[in-house]
């Protein structure tokens, strides 16, 4: 898997997780449409995902571009853990 790959795949989890916790937007995404996901200010990734997701798009499906505008920083669910030495 390559660089863009993963920051797709990562963006598509964020996404996911945006859409559960803001269920109003899943009525503004037109039904079957291929959703390209863009990263404000990572043009060459941007390019990537946009040549990508048309390729993968099939025949009259509608595109949907979300540009990402910022990402707040990563930080552990976990809240409690034990450690344990073998």
């Amino acid at each position: 898997m390559n660089t863009y790959e993963k920051r797709n795949s990562l963006l598509g989890m964020e996404f996911d997780r945006y859409l559960r916790e803001h269920p109003e937007f899943i009525d503004k995404i037109p039904e079957n449409a291929q959703v390209i996901l863009l990263l404000e200010g990572d043009e060459e990734f941007n390019k990537w995902s946009a040549r990508i997701g048309k390729e993968q798009a099939e025949q009259d499906q509608p595109l949907l571009y979300v540009t990402i505008k910022k990402l707040a920083p990563a930080h552990s669910r976990i809240e409690e853990l034990s450690l344990m030495a073998g």
